[in-house]
């Protein structure tokens, strides 16, 4: 008979669980405490309950306990002098972020010398020496001496085949297309303009001025507009909100201004002409008119949306903004400086690697699940020969 219960307490259904909760029997410690794991274990299979218990939890998160309220009104007198505390850490914590601003401006003035090298590289006003050239590979890459000779030999031949480009063809536009926050934003008609970037520049404020930083794009002249540089200013503060002082959390970047493009006369590729046919509702004739309307672009970045000064702004507007905040950083922080490796796919990589381990040992613990499961004595590969319903052929 104990045998029959437990049988029928495993084949339980989760959804049958308050007729359980309702049965009343004289059990001891120990069968109890065995049917409450079993319980517990069924239910935590059970995706319906899982996703009730963790909108349960979500529920909660944010939620004061009330704890507070309870207080005797000495203790939140002292409770509001930490809060004082908290603020002049903000306060402290906001003079941290200007010194690592100073200290960007200063490394900044470090690091140029070797991006202007790196232009000149890329744009061909400088070849670099053969010591320059010299790459130490990893341990896998590295190759016999056989096998270099060869490779050296059907290099050299390619070569003759075609003429010598000049410093490394297509250098930022291979960039932005490598990386997915930016490829997005390229179309097909940028990628002709693109191609004629020469250097992306990353401009601290002066000392004293206010918290700001500038992106410079320099291009080559070309047929599509007479500037030769656009720039893009992102204005930051590094300073607590006084309506709400806990919500900081580093800089902020507060808004940004893009520049003018002088298009060449037809050339504009932020734009697209349309013909839209109208049919007058009285006489019935037909007209065709002609519309100049926004086109997707790159260059729509170096025009943003107005920030108005009373920071209201709709839904649309608010997501521009963000995506276009998240863009500028992004090209600041990763892009400008690692633009090679981000040109060879390595940044790419390093980037995934969290993602490929994650998903490296979710497999691994599918395998180890398999393997205990054909190692069971008591496993029955019959009962397995179907596969779930979501898996089925149609």
């Amino acid at each position: 008979m104990a045998d029959m219960d437990n049988k029928d307490q495993a084949e339980l259904d989760p959804a049958d669980l308050e007729d359980v909760e309702d049965v009343e029997e004289e059990e001891t410690g120990e069968d109890v405490n065995s049917k409450a794991r079993q319980l517990t274990v069924q239910m935590m299979q059970n995706p319906q309950i899982l996703a009730a218990l963790q909108e349960r939890l979500d529920g909660l998160v944010g939620s004061p306990s009330g704890y507070m309220e309870s207080l005797p009104k000495v203790v939140k007198r002292r409770v509001n002098a930490l809060k004082n505390l908290q603020v002049k850490c903000a306060h402290i914590e906001a003079k941290f972020y200007e010194e690592v601003h100073e200290l960007e401006r200063k490394y900044a003035a470090l690091y140029q010398p070797l991006f202007d090298k790196r232009s000149d590289i890329v744009k061909a006003a400088y070849e670099p020496t053969e010591e320059e050239c010299e790459w130490k590979a990893d341990e896998e890459e590295e190759l016999t001496e056989e096998m270099k000779e060869k490779a050296k030999v059907e290099e050299e031949k390619k070569d003759e085949e075609k003429e010598d480009p000049k410093g490394v063809p297509e250098f930022w536009l291979t960039v932005f297309k490598n990386v997915d926050l930016l490829s997005d934003m390229v179309q097909e008609h940028d990628e002709p303009i693109l191609k004629q970037l020469q250097d992306v520049k990353v401009k601290f404020s002066d000392p004293g001025q206010p918290m700001s930083f500038s992106l410079e794009f320099n291009f080559e002249p070309n047929e599509f507009f007479t500037n030769t540089l656009l720039t893009k200013t992102y204005k930051m503060r590094s300073e607590p909100d006084e309506n709400d002082p806990f919500s900081f959390d580093g800089p902020e970047i507060m808004g940004c201004t893009g520049c003018t493009i002088d298009w060449t006369k037809g050339k504009n590729i932020t734009l697209k002409t349309i013909k839209k046919k109208q049919k007058h509702k009285g006489r019935g004739t037909v007209r065709t008119v002609t519309k100049t309307v926004p086109n997707d672009s790159f260059f729509n970045f170096f025009t943003p949306p107005d920030v108005p000064e009373s920071g209201d702004m709709d839904e649309d507007t608010e997501a521009v903004l963000a995506a276009d905040f998240e863009i500028g950083h992004f090209i600041r922080e990763r892009i400008v400086p690692r633009a090679v490796l981000y040109f060879t796919g390595e940044a790419i990589e390093d980037d995934d690697d969290d993602y490929d381990e994650e998903g490296e040992e979710a497999d691994d613990e599918e395998g180890e699940e398999e393997g205990e499961e054909e190692n069971d004595p008591d496993y029955d590969p019959k009962k397995d020969a179907n596969p779930p319903a979501e898996c089925k052929q149609q």
